[in-house]
Parts: structure tokens; sequence; C-alpha cells
């Protein structure tokens, strides 16, 4: 709203002005252009408009205004952000509007007390700390990572909690209770393990509670946490998300061993808490976990400013080598070094750490480099032509190819054809062949960083969309946008509007969705070098017959089920007629 803290900061601070602070910018026509700090590139792709007090990446599809500059530059969450750029402008939040400022500092009250009150729990309970000493922690591993107990009680935490003065509305805020269909107030977390989650400075901003298995807990309270009302059975339960806390930016541990990361260059990456904290305490102490949801960019980013070397390990069941090998794939596409650490007789690295410390220690240095890892899991025997026609075998070396094109270094792509050529028997030539087949069929609008976690501002967009885009910019910048007018049809729907707009002239629209496409044009518009106007227009030609096929086909089984023989005629003579057809 008006005169909110967040308008207040746009007003005063200019994102050229604060952009300048992290990147070189130079000048791009009304505009300004720089290498993007979110994925490697050697020619600008990155465009900042002072107009519109916005920036965009063509080359990663991100964009948006200073707060989500600073909060993926910085990777920090929206609060942070705004305190940071509140003090650059000089604006006083607690003032301004202090219920806003008040909520984070509650939430992070809360976490803390909910910590003290599960750590103090795991002293009082006989089962719980027979539970982790089963599983191999030592209490100097609990108490460096605060590991609890939620007690096996309705409303244990709850109760403390409005004790010591938070009110039952808070305490549910925090993600730390739910409220039953009949108004009860219940702790979300009962009979668990507790594994607190800091953020990148060391605050704890939510909880992973694992379950016991299969040990109730008899004296303290009613009602099992996998059989109470609200609850469903889970052996890992994380907190929701609130205004503190979004697990898929976060990485378990990253506060306590980020030291540890950037003295020794590389950082294992684990899935589980528990692989995190037996990893840590065998040793190995550059290591970070995402708590058993994916990898995403957000983690990539917080890596990244302290090495580009990760080791992956993930669960030995399909499951977790599926989950791994897209993990993987993430980190090269973000030009990361990937090696992989597996372990055959272990169900997770934390099992293989806690059975033999000195020999997971051995292992994580002897990890593989992710392109061996692939041979091995999908081309085990290596039968040479033998299976040249088998349907799984030629699946499978498809598979292994479109992961060694996605490496980071040709010279390491080149190595890795070589050995695949020796371990099948197929010609080093024939393999890169493949390899550019599978290339082609790639759309030319992904890049490095198309893979996007859920929140993420990347755009969504189709080949022919993306056509329009580039032709429209590259139009508009040599001023010949009337070579488009006899075939504005083939643009894509919605940027036939914008072309109208550009003819006019105009360079705002009433409608938000359209004034957003003419932003990206005219910023795109100024990364113009070397046009290839005919190229464009017959790719755009290419897309569009392709869409206008399908939609004919849509209508001829329109058609003919309802009967409707006229326009049957015009669907099939208008489908006959194509070029190609």
């Amino acid at each position: 709203m008006a005169g909110s803290p967040v308008e207040l900061v746009k007003e005063k601070l200019d994102v050229v002005e604060l952009l300048k602070g992290y990147l070189t910018l130079t000048p791009a026509g009304r505009n300004f252009k720089a290498l993007c700090p979110f994925h490697r590139e050697k020619t600008p792709s990155f465009m900042v408009s002072p107009e519109r007090q916005s920036w965009h990446c063509f080359g990663c599809g991100i964009g948006g205004d200073i707060f989500s500059f600073v909060m993926r530059y910085e990777n920090i969450e929206f609060g942070e952000a705004l305190r940071i750029l509140a003090e650059k402008a000089g604006i006083e939040l607690r003032r301004m509007n202090p219920a806003e400022y008040k909520v984070a500092g509650l939430l992070y009250e809360l976490q803390d007390a909910a910590k003290v009150f599960f750590r103090q729990a795991l002293e009082r309970s006989p089962h719980a700390k027979a539970y982790v000493a089963e599983r191999g922690l030592e209490s100097a591993t609990i108490e460096e990572f605060d590991i609890g107990w939620a007690p096996n009680e309705q409303d244990a935490l709850s109760v403390s909690l409005m004790k010591s003065g938070y009110s039952p509305d808070d305490i549910i805020r925090a993600g730390l209770a739910v409220k039953t269909e009949r108004g009860m107030q219940l702790d979300r977390f009962r009979g668990r393990i507790m594994f607190p989650i800091e953020n990148h400075l060391g605050k704890t901003v939510g909880f992973t509670g694992r379950i016991l298995p299969s040990r109730p807990e008899p004296a303290e309270g009613s009602g099992n946490p996998s059989t109470s009302s609200g609850f469903a059975v889970a052996k890992y339960m994380n907190s929701p998300e609130t205004p503190i806390f979004n697990k898929s930016k976060l990485l378990y541990g990253f506060s306590k061993t980020k030291n540890a990361i950037r003295d020794a260059g590389w950082a294992l990456v684990v899935e589980g808490q528990m692989d995190c904290v037996m990893s840590f305490q065998a040793g190995v102490k550059n290591v970070v976990a995402t708590s058993g949801t994916a990898l995403t960019l957000d983690h990539l980013r917080a890596l990244r400013r302290l090495t580009e070397r990760l080791v992956m390990s993930f669960d030995s069941d399909e499951a977790g080598l599926v989950a791994g090998e897209r993990a993987i794939d993430l980190a090269q596409a973000a030009d990361f070094d990937v090696k992989v650490l597996t372990f055959a007789n272990y169900k997770d690295p934390g099992e293989a750490a806690q059975a033999d410390p000195e020999a997971f220690r051995a292992a994580v240095e002897l990890a593989r480099p992710a392109a061996a890892f692939y041979f091995d899991r999908y081309l085990p025997s290596a039968p040479p032509l033998a299976h040249a026609r088998d349907r799984r075998f030629l699946t499978a070396l498809r598979t292994v190819i479109a992961k060694l094109k996605g490496m980071a270094s040709a010279v390491e792509r080149s190595t890795w054809f070589a050995e695949l050529a020796k371990r099948t028997g197929i010609e080093e030539n024939a393999l890169h062949e493949e390899a550019a087949r599978i290339e082609i069929k790639e759309t030319t609008a992904s890049n490095e960083t198309t893979t996007a976690e859920p929140g993420a501002s990347v755009r969504s967009i189709t080949r022919r969309e993306l056509l329009s885009e580039r032709l429209l910019a590259v139009l508009f910048a040599k001023g010949n946008l009337d070579l488009l007018s006899a075939n504005v049809v083939h643009l894509a729907p919605t940027y036939q509007p914008v072309f109208e707009l550009l003819k006019r002239g105009e360079r705002r629209a009433d409608d938000a969705a359209v004034d957003e496409q003419l932003n990206l044009i005219l910023l795109r518009s100024e990364l113009v070098e070397d046009p290839e106007i005919e190229i464009l227009k017959e790719h755009l030609a290419s897309e569009y017959l392709k869409d206008r096929r399908r939609e004919l086909t849509t209508l001829v089984r329109a058609a003919e089920e309802a009967g409707d023989e006229a326009a049957l005629t015009a669907a099939l003579e208008e489908l006959q007629g194509m070029p190609g057809t």
C-alpha cells in the first residue's frame, strides 16, 4: 500500500545505483547491462531498466526489483532484505511499521524457546536418550546441533510456551502447533527427535522431527503422534513455511559448517539431518544437508560463495539415486565440479559414517566423478555391440550421453566420451553425432538455470513465444517493425498486442501482463548485436505452422464428432493446403 516501508524504500533507492554496488554495469541505450551473477556467461544478458526500476536476465530467465535481487544475491528472506535496504535508504523500520518488525522477532523468539524446551525434554527422557545413543550420536554432537525431543503429549510445548507469556495464536503462527476442527490446539511435533534448522546467520527458524520407529512412550501421554487426530504417519516432519522459514532455501548445518567448507574448498552434500550430523561427527565437517527436499538453485547459490566443488551422497535406494541424479544435473548445469559418493553396503551416508568413521572419511576422499557414477548406473556390464539393437541398452546409452553433454568442461566431456567409446565398443564419432542429435531436439529457450525450484521467478516460455520476443526486439532495435506487418499472425497471440503498442511508439501498457512483455522486449532490444531477421522470421513461421496444424487437427476431430460438415471441410482444406502437408 502507499506509504508502506517497501514503497518508501523503492522511492529512496535507485535500482541502477544499488546494483552498481554488486555488478559492473555498462550503458546499453536507455538501459544498462552486465554479466549475470546468477549463472555463468561470457556475453552480458543481464539488463537493468532505470525507467521501470527492474532487472531481468535473458540467459536464466530470472528478474524482479531491488528486493528480489538482494534476496537472491545474498540468499536471505524478504524481512532481512527489507531491513538491509531500509538501512541503505535511511528509513527507520521500527517507527515506520512496528507490527511488521515485531512479527519476525517474535517468531525467532518462539523458535528459540521451543529449541530450549526440546533440549530439556531430551535430558528428561531415558527413552529418547536411549534412541539417540543407539543411533551413535555423541553428547558433543547433540550439543553442537541442539538436538532435542518432543514429548509424546498433546500440548506439552504449547502449555510451556503459554506459561512463558506467548499467545496460542502466535504459537500456531510459528508452526509449532495446529488447531483441530474441534478447536483444540495440539503440538505439531510429538514423539519425535527434534533437529533445529538455522538460517545462514545461525538463527533458529524451524524444525525437522524424526519419529521413533515403533517405540511408543507409554509414560508420557495419551496418544501416539502417528495416530492422533490431525497427524499423518510420517518418518520426518518439517515445520510449515512461515515468514522466517522456507526449507527450499535453507541448507541444514550450513551456519555451523560454512567455515569448514571454505577451508576445505569443497562441500559434502547429503540428504537428511542424520546424514549431516553423523558425517560431521565422523570428522567430515564440511557437510550440509538438503533436509529431505530436492536440491535447489538457492542452495547452490549459498554454496557458490564458498566453493564450486561438491561431493554428493544420497540414499542408496532407487528414490535416493533418482533424487541424486537431479541434484547432480542441476549442479553441473550451474558449472559446479561434482563428484559422487556411494555406499553399496549401507542405506545412507549416516549409517556408513556410524558404522566405520575412518572408512567413511577414506571413502569421501575417493569420491568418483559424476560421469563414472552414470557409467556404472546405466552401463554396468558394458556389452560391446552385443546389445546394439537392444532398446534398453540404447535408452541407457542415450541417457549417459545426455548426462555427459551437460558437463561444464569441454575437455572433460571429450575424455568421458572416449571412455564411453571404450566401454561400449561404439566409435567416438558416432557418440558425438548422437549427442548432437539430442542437442538439436532441445529448445533454445533453456539455459544453465532453467530448472526452477518452487517459488522461483523463472519464466515458462514456449519456443514460439521466445522467437516472437526476439524478433520484436530485433525489429524494434533496427526500427524495422514494418517488416513484420504482413506476418503479425505468426507472432504468439500474447505478443500481437505488444507489436501494436511498439508500432504506436508506446512504452507502457494498461494490462500488467502485456506491460511486462513490452518491458522485456525493450530490454532485450539493447542486447541486439548481429540480428538475423530473416532467419528469425523463418523459424517463427515454422512454429506458427506447427501450432496451427495442432489447432486444425483438434478442429477436425471436434467437427467429426459434432457432424459439422462445413467446419470439417474448411478445416481439412486449410490443413491440406499448408506447406509440408
